[in-house]
């Protein structure tokens, strides 16, 4: 476990509005000023020497960083229960930015072959151009993964839960196998967030979100954040500089806004989730309903005893139908917006076989395991009844 913050001793929703700022502000506003600067300007050639060897906490340059970046990072730090974090302008240029830190010619990152397929593709297809060697095992084969690690692996990454199976990491074995080879562990925690799980608490290295999805929550925004110790984090902060993935002045505004209802929109996506999955469960239409907190799913127990609650994502295959067929009861449904992402207020719905995979080979898209009847539900925070209401519809409709 990691050592206790101060942050710790406060609930998720007081830290969601009020970590990481102070209780006064510029000009006496409740809410942190937007500051639109690309530069930040000295008052004399000593302030700027101060500044490099006293470390000041001022801003110099809107690529190193920007005072309300500074805010928002605090508050997603005291979430997770990390000691610090660092804001990217989406989740794949967050983790782009770990692996080209971490990772060097010649080294190894393991997979669980669940992962998000563009984070897999970035090692596989471009860190390989470099000499990186990344290799995938089976989801949830801890033996496999272990079996993986040599003396050049540097990194062990997992989603979880996964995206779109569902699938539960025990994050304290995961994190095992990196402590006793000595390799550094990342966990991608976006579908749980840190109201429903804080792998930083089962010892992970870090732990990554797309806070596009529902740290922001209105699906209005792009950005991402690596959480973890101060000492980890510094060089990754210090390659984001060079790369430029820093967000805009308004984006952080609304991400910044987006957190302070987070924990209750979690309740309500939990809310929504369970009981939508309940449903789909027991409808005839449907022949197999993928999230965590059904204790027909294969990873329940682990989900129960490590998790708060378990998202609004939910992933069903519609019985004996083909893509067509599939594809109808999607368009059939009036109150889902059908579009790729989740984690917004509004609840969104896809076929992964058309939105994601329709460029892939049959056969690539079995090794992915996205059949044709597969449908992927990101409930939003809709009342759930008129959200059953529609779905049992479009389901006995076709």
């Amino acid at each position: 476990m990691n050592a206790t913050h101060d942050h710790d001793r406060r609930g998720t929703s007081t830290l969601a509005v009020h970590a990481g700022e102070s209780k006064r502000k510029a000009c006496d506003s409740i809410t942190d000023p937007i500051v639109c600067a690309s530069t930040f300007t000295f008052p004399d050639t000593q302030s700027i020497i101060d500044f490099i060897e006293q470390k000041l906490p001022r801003e110099e340059y809107g690529r190193y960083g920007n005072p309300g970046e500074k805010v928002i990072e605090s508050k997603l730090a005291a979430l997770d229960g990390g000691e610090d974090a660092v804001l990217f302008s989406s989740g794949m240029a967050a983790i782009v930015g770990v692996f080209m830190t971490k990772l060097n010619a010649g080294d190894e990152v393991v997979f669980f072959d669940e992962c998000y397929h563009r984070s897999r593709e970035f090692c596989a297809k471009h860190l390989s151009r470099f000499g990186v060697v990344t290799r995938q095992v089976k989801q949830c084969d801890y033996e496999a993964m272990a079996a993986a690690i040599n003396d050049k692996t540097k990194l062990l990454v997992s989603e979880s839960p996964t995206n779109p199976h569902q699938s539960i990491v025990d994050i304290e074995r995961f994190v095992r196998i990196g402590r006793e080879h000595g390799v550094e562990t990342l966990i991608d925690a976006t579908l749980a967030t840190p109201y429903n799980i804080r792998p930083l608490e089962f010892g992970a290295d870090y732990v990554l979100h797309s806070a596009t999805k529902y740290l922001g929550g209105h699906n209005d925004l792009l950005a991402g954040v690596i959480v973890g110790s101060r000492e980890k984090l510094d060089p990754i902060r210090y390659l984001r500089g060079i790369m430029g993935a820093v967000n805009s002045a308004h984006n952080m505004y609304l991400l910044q806004r987006g957190l302070k209802t987070f924990e209750l929109r979690m309740q309500r996506h939990n809310e929504n989730g369970q009981a939508i999955a309940e449903f789909l469960d027991a409808h005839p239409r449907v022949e197999k309903v993928y999230y965590p907190g059904l204790e027909s799913h294969q990873y329940h127990e682990v989900a129960k005893r490590t998790m708060r609650g378990y998202g609004g994502l939910i992933t069903f295959l519609i019985r004996d139908a083909d893509w067509r067929a599939t594809a109808n009861i999607v368009d059939a449904t009036s109150i889902p917006r059908i579009a790729p992402s989740l984690g917004g207020v509004e609840t969104l719905i896809e076929q992964p076989l058309v939105m994601s995979y329709y460029e892939c080979t049959p056969e690539e898209r079995q090794q992915f395991g996205i059949p044709d009847n597969m449908i992927r539900l990101a409930c939003g925070i809709e009342d759930t009844e008129d959200l059953i209401v529609d779905l049992r519809a479009a389901l006995d409709a076709n």
